[in-house]
């Protein structure tokens, strides 16, 4: 799945919250962002000054805007992102929150696909709610990994819901909100991810592409085929045969 960074400042922008992707992609840990502004932290001897310019430019603005800059992890790696960053206002129209995406735009060349990327989707009327399905779709995600629950086949939309005590509309919102997809296809991407790492280890030498499949939760073969060449462009052989030409195993 792609790695989407998300910081949530307050008016003055110092940084309250970022997401475990936050911390993946830049190395630094919540506990050493929060309170300081994003930009003395990511920016560095690269960091384009128009950039700067058009970025407070767009803060002032009190709209939505979009942003790409050049920004540095914490080992001082530079990376070029693309930023969507959103204004949040109470009810009385005070803004209270920036609720900043961060994509690294070398590893998304289309990151219009992310539903988060878009400014259509915005979150000016409440800060509490945009955080609060944030803070699930992390949980979703974190789940994913970490308990790997998309290798069950017979993992349902009201399984996933139970478990994380809500409901399968709410759930299938945030899910379609936040990943720009349905429930099937999000669960298909970590699917994808698990077979392309164990190509990538040499698997397909021993097992049959959709014997890899099976193991990593797909129950249909011809589904999983399709599935596969929608997210890499090729064939499970195809992709097997180009790791090879390229060392990998």
């Amino acid at each position: 799945m792609n790695r989407v960074a998300v910081i949530l400042t307050d008016a003055a922008k110092r940084i309250l919250w970022v997401n475990q992707d936050f911390e993946v992609v830049t190395g630094y840990s919540i506990g050493e962002v929060i309170g300081r502004h994003p930009g003395r932290i990511l920016q560095g001897p690269r960091t384009e000054p128009d950039a700067i310019q058009r970025i407070r430019e767009g803060l002032a603005s009190g709209e939505s805007f979009k942003e790409t800059i050049t920004n540095y992890r914490k080992n001082g790696e530079a990376y070029v992102c693309t930023l969507v960053i959103h204004p949040i206002h109470d009810a009385d129209n005070v803004l209270v929150n920036y609720l900043a995406f961060e994509v690294n735009s070398d590893g998304v060349p289309n990151d219009h696909r992310i539903s988060v990327m878009n400014l259509k989707d915005r979150y000016r009327t409440s800060s509490l709610r945009g955080l609060n399905e944030i803070r699930l779709f992390e949980r979703i995600k974190e789940l994913m990994l970490e308990e790997e629950l998309y290798l069950n086949p017979d993992l349902t939309l009201r399984k996933l819901s139970l478990k994380l005590d809500t409901n399968t509309k709410y759930l299938s919102q945030v899910i379609n909100h936040h990943g720009g997809t349905n429930f099937l296809s999000f669960v298909n991407g970590f699917r994808i991810e698990a077979i392309v790492r164990r190509i990538k280890n040499g698997e397909f030498h021993r097992h049959t592409f959709f014997g890899i499949a099976q193991r990593c939760g797909f129950k249909n073969k011809s589904t999983f085929y399709k599935v596969f060449r929608d997210i890499t462009g090729s064939t499970p052989k195809a992709y097997a045969e180009k790791m090879v030409s390229e060392g990998v195993k």
